[in-house]
């Protein structure tokens, strides 16, 4: 933590600004906070700056994400994380049904299905996936955001711990 909290504004951003997906507008306004007692304090900070955020801007961050199981080209901390959930080796049959549920998903809330699939299988995320699309947007919403705080969680302790 002594280390990142010597970290210059830019250098801040270019070590820290990945963890939130495409949104490195976290890391800007998190590095005023310093300095940070711990990486659950610097991930509190970053989470508060999402929460004071504009709707519009939580939105954003919500759609940056990729959907799960998606083949097409995805950060390298995405790929890694569905891998480690097998998202990565599903059969036809799993990968249409999870291709359809996230289309319904998208259609209905006007975001992908976020969930942190660290220590998750592949079976207990369409589980997820398809009990959520009974919810209702702001609730969904709401959930949206706190998986988005457990994958920045996640992350930043791989960056932390290294």
């Amino acid at each position: 933590m002594e280390e990142i909290n010597q970290f210059g504004q830019t250098e801040f951003v270019e070590s820290l600004g990945w963890v939130f997906e495409h949104s490195p507008w976290v890391a800007e306004r998190a590095w005023h906070h310093r300095p940070f007692v711990s990486a659950s304090n610097l991930s509190e900070r970053m989470n508060g700056e999402v929460a004071a955020a504009s709707v519009e801007e939580q939105l954003a961050l919500l759609r940056a994400h990729p959907d799960l199981g998606t083949r097409a080209k995805i950060s390298l901390s995405s790929t890694s994380e569905q891998a480690g959930a097998g998202l990565d080796r599903l059969t036809s049959g799993e990968y249409e049904r999870l291709v359809g549920l996230n289309g319904l998903y998208r259609e209905k809330f006007g975001f992908p299905f976020l969930y942190a699939v660290k220590g998750a299988d592949k079976f207990a995320i369409l589980e997820a996936l398809e009990r959520r699309l009974s919810s209702n947007r702001e609730d969904e919403f709401q959930e949206a955001l706190r998986q988005v705080y457990r994958i920045a969680g996640f992350r930043l302790e791989s960056v932390v711990s290294s």
